[in-house]
């Protein structure tokens, strides 16, 4: 049932992203200013304007905003758009410029329209976006060249060049350092982050459960199992809580001491990534203990489809959500990992600003916790009240008894598989 569920996560996101596509968003910039002709005012710009936003195969999978210079850098610098397209202020000078009679003055560049691509919001969310707009730009071009051939003469040599008369040219947008993964260190820096916590929590379920006697503990031939305590669940609970918090402080500091310091990994603010790292993967740990102590064994699957699976899936860090199906983008406003990268890429890639993301992580992470320890308190204290306990006391006083009369008066031993030690219970 995982491995369907989890091949129906991974591909039902990856399988085909640009049937899915709906609504990227990317930013229109017309800086044309027009030219004046015999014929009077034409202003080319505006026709490319106009084929963008009027396209129905455009506007179906893309959302354009029309912005100013400034404004469009603004939005990328907070990981508001994928690409911008520019009309530069000359185009239809330049445009006119090619039938223009010898000797009249004409310039010699050719009309150019750029788009910058913004390769930190995702590297697969911009070559989506220059799949839609390239192709739109093109069609644009060859129509303009059509009025161009018309006016000019039939055996002009520059008649090939007049039929697609506009060049595209693809610029990066604050091209990242070279020791950025291509722009998905964030995604892999938040699986990580987010594994910290799952790992953790595993780690710290089972090492409490041992040292309260509710777990063995198997190392190569030895074998050791603690009489049970006496502790309620919710104490339990609450303790593995608290020793979760300085594992995932340290298993944190331990991933990026690799990433950063011995491999080199691009983070200009390590101080802050690590802080939101440990605050992440501990709300990570806080929710599977909480699901291993809500729903015993089945925590874990849950636990593993929730953080894992389906987090990944829905992460929107390989897959834009504009081009995941309604699903995925749902499911996508609670899951952890989307909220852990976008903080993550803020921090990384837009000088940890709030509005790029890391104001959002920060908020959604804290109500994550909030959650997550109110489900966790209530379901365990309801368990206790109910008197629910995870081991009846007459099996355990029947345990004691059990080791002591072995021989042993202590509360444990370890022992190897050759047989039983005095006050080893087995």
């Amino acid at each position: 049932f995982l491995v369907v569920l989890m091949t129906a996560f991974y591909f039902g996101a990856l399988v085909d992203p640009a049937a899915h596509l709906h609504g990227l968003p990317v930013a229109l910039v017309d800086q044309d200013g027009g030219a004046t002709t015999p014929s009077g005012q034409v202003n080319l710009g505006q026709r490319v304007v106009k084929a963008l936003t009027g396209t129905r195969a455009v506007t179906e999978r893309l959302a354009i905003s029309e912005l100013s210079r400034s404004g469009a850098e603004a939005l990328m610098n907070r990981d508001g758009a994928y690409a911008t397209v520019v009309i530069p202020s000359d185009f239809t000078a330049s445009t006119l410029a090619l039938v223009a009679p010898a000797g009249s003055g004409g310039g010699s560049s050719p009309p150019t329209i750029e788009i910058l691509a913004n390769i930190r919001a995702g590297s697969l969310g911009v070559s989506l976006a220059e799949g839609v707009l390239e192709p739109a730009l093109s069609a644009v071009s060859r129509d303009i060249g059509k009025q161009l051939l018309s006016e000019s003469a039939p055996d002009s040599p520059t008649r090939a060049l007049l039929a697609d008369p506009v060049t595209i040219s693809e610029v990066s947008f604050r091209p990242l350092p070279s020791h950025a993964a291509v722009g998905l260190s964030a995604f892999y820096l938040a699986l990580l982050i987010m594994m910290c916590g799952f790992l953790g929590a595993v780690i710290v379920n089972t090492s409490v459960d041992a040292a309260l006697g509710y777990a063995t503990t198997d190392v190569g031939p030895f074998w050791r199992q603690l009489l049970p305590r006496e502790i309620s669940r919710w104490q339990t609970l609450l303790t593995k809580w608290v020793v979760v918090l300085p594992t995932t402080l340290v298993l944190t500091g331990l991933l990026l001491a690799v990433s950063v310091g011995l491999l080199h990994m691009d983070a200009p603010s390590w101080p802050a990534l690590w802080m939101y790292a440990w605050f992440a993967a501990a709300t990570v740990a806080v929710g599977t203990l909480a699901l291993f102590a809500s729903l015993g064994a089945m925590g874990q699957f849950l636990a593993l489809l929730m953080f894992v699976y389906l987090g990944l899936a829905s992460s929107g860090g390989t897959v834009p959500l504009q081009a995941l199906n309604g699903f995925f983008q749902l499911v996508a406003n609670v899951e952890p990992m989307h909220q852990i990268l976008g903080a993550v890429r803020a921090i990384l890639y837009f000088d940890s600003s709030g509005a790029a993301g890391l104001d959002r992580g920060l908020v959604l992470t804290a109500v994550g916790l909030a959650v997550w320890l109110a489900v966790g308190s209530s379901v365990t204290l309801w368990y206790d009240h109910l008197g629910l306990r995870r081991l009846n006391p007459r099996v355990a006083a029947l345990l004691e008894a059990a080791t002591r009369g072995v021989g042993g008066a202590g509360p444990a031993a370890g022992t190897p598989d050759a047989g039983p030690g005095p006050g080893a219970a087995g």
